[in-house]
């Protein structure tokens, strides 16, 4: 347990059986009554954004986030089969547990499985993912005022806007994070 002083971005923390990663913390002094600490909290398992106020001496749960080196095997229906790189044992996640990550696997691929209390909660993508585009329209010359795009299909039906000039059977190198183009290679 930390008290809410001890928070920082980054941290890992479990309120009430959630766990939450610290995105933005304020320790707030007042001139008159006691201070206080605002925090931005990010749900690890939704994504949803959760703004809480903590006394200083407010006690929390840190949560220890193991991260494992694995390797994407394939699809089965909506499983996701990983093999841990240190003991072989073949680990299986759901298409809700990867929620979006799971447009940017590609087999053979090396993740970090994110485990807490030996439960995995989640994949660590590279940051960067090289894909195929499967399907691109042609691109139309003409109103280029701003930046000139069109939406593609990648291997993993995934759909991004990227130039103008990208066509079906390129390679693409994709940000994780955002899900957006990033280059072509």
């Amino acid at each position: 347990m930390i008290a809410a002083n001890d928070l920082r971005e980054g941290m890992t923390v479990d309120i009430d059986g959630t766990l939450y990663v610290v995105e933005e913390f304020q320790h707030v002094k007042r001139g008159r009554g006691g201070a206080f600490v605002r925090t931005k909290l990010k749900n690890l398992f939704t994504s949803q954004v959760l703004r809480k106020v903590f006394q200083p001496e407010d006690k929390i749960k840190e949560a220890f986030v193991e991260q494992k080196p694995a390797q994407y095997l394939y699809r089965q229906g909506d499983s996701f089969h990983f093999m841990d790189l240190e003991t072989f044992e073949e680990k299986v996640l759901t298409k809700d547990q990867l929620s979006n990550k799971a447009f940017f696997l590609k087999e053979n691929i090396q993740v970090n499985l994110q485990i807490y209390e030996e439960r995995i909660i989640g994949v660590e993508l590279p940051i960067f993912v090289e894909m195929e585009v499967k399907k691109a329209e042609p691109g139309v010359k003409g109103d280029t005022v701003g930046s000139a795009t069109k939406l593609v299909t990648i291997e993993s039906g995934y759909k991004l806007p990227v130039p103008l000039f990208i066509k079906e059977g390129d390679i693409i190198k994709i940000d994780t994070r955002s899900g957006e183009y990033v280059g072509k290679k």
